[in-house]
């Protein structure tokens, strides 16, 4: 089914206010802090953007929404597929403007075929999804959501709710850009020793980490926490084999790409013990679940439900990102890049097939 008019929407929309705008910009996906950032940023700013804000995904049906709009922006569980990218193109879309660093859910060859130029936020707050990464490894380990639960029904017994020192203990980092880099300087605070893998070792990480192969830093790491894009290499990076070659009882984060790891291979590994405990931010199929409130309903998704019955295993709803800082960042990126794109600059953000071959 096809939506076949905005008009039958319009309990979707909130329009800005209509002062001349330098371009109109239609965002998906969006929520109420999403049009607080934005309105506060374009108005502040001077940006002047015509700004639509729409609660709905962006798909093939909710595609039409955004017919005459030169700017269209989306985030992480939107559809960037070449049938959606010839949709927009047909209702007059130039430009793909992302709310996110990360770019695997658009087709970028497809959007070049359609004459979409697609920008990004290459770095909104590293430090917001690094500290999330190292606050679910100090939860999982001294199994604060447990003893949180427990109290607030005056339950105050130790048992179960023995940690360790994180001081002294191998910490694995894979992938050491902006994230991976800070999660590594926070950890190596507190004493940790830090292993880390990556195709382009950072310089400014010498004396911090030892860059190691993979199958060493999974057999030598108490805790692995993953920071690396989500590219073809990299998909189900950690799956059966990978979680064979570690440490039994590992500790293991995902606060990157949820198609990093084979979740059916992890559920096996945390029933067998081989995975001690799972911090979760992301999730491979967490389109239909993350950024709604679903309480009320049961959840559909098998394997997510498995999940969430291990005592061991926290898992967050795509929050690692969402600080003030950073939603501050993305604003102001985002219109930012709509503006070079209007003003005919070179755009310093926009993301290429190229940037993928290299």
């Amino acid at each position: 089914m096809r939506y076949g008019s905005r008009d039958r929407f319009a309990r979707f929309l909130t329009r800005a206010d209509g002062r001349d705008a330098a371009i109109r910009i239609a965002i998906f996906s969006s929520k109420s802090y999403t049009e607080a950032f934005f309105r506060a940023v374009n108005d502040r700013g001077g940006y002047g953007h015509d700004v639509t804000f729409l609660e709905p995904r962006l798909t093939r049906e909710t595609a039409p929404l955004a017919g005459g709009y030169p700017a269209v922006c989306i985030f992480v569980n939107d559809q960037g597929s070449a049938e959606v990218l010839a949709d927009l193109a047909a209702g007059g879309t130039k430009l793909l403007a992302l709310r996110s660093a990360g770019f695997n859910h658009v087709d970028l060859a497809a959007a070049e075929a359609a004459g979409i130029a697609v920008v990004r936020v290459p770095a909104y707050s590293p430090h917001a999804v690094a500290e999330h990464a190292v606050g679910l490894i100090l939860a999982l380990n001294r199994k604060i959501h447990r003893a949180y639960a427990r109290v607030r029904e005056g339950n105050f017994a130790l048992e179960g709710l023995l940690g360790f020192d994180m001081h002294g203990k191998a910490v694995g980092v894979i992938g050491t850009g902006r994230i991976g880099a800070i999660a590594a300087r926070i950890l190596h605070g507190f004493g940790c020793t830090l292993l880390a893998y990556d195709l382009h070792p950072n310089a400014e990480l010498e004396g911090i980490v030892r860059y190691v192969d993979c199958p060493e830093l999974a057999a030598r790491s108490d805790v692995i926490t993953l920071h690396c894009p989500l590219t073809p290499e990299t998909y189900h990076l950690i799956g059966a084999e990978a979680v064979g070659r570690m440490r039994r009882g590992v500790m293991l984060i995902n606060t990157s790409r949820g198609a990093l790891i084979d979740t059916p291979a992890v559920i096996d590994a945390l029933k067998s013990g081989q995975i001690g405990a799972l911090g979760l931010d992301v999730y491979e199929e967490e389109g239909d679940l993350f950024f709604e409130d679903l309480s009320g309903q049961v959840i559909q998704d098998d394997t997510f439900a498995r999940l969430l019955t291990f005592p061991n295993v926290i898992v967050t709803g795509h929050q690692a990102f969402f600080t003030r800082e950073a939603m501050q960042s993305i604003a102001e990126t985002t219109l930012g890049n709509v503006r070079d794109f209007e003003a005919g600059r070179k755009l310093t953000n926009r993301v290429t097939r190229e940037m993928i071959a290299g």
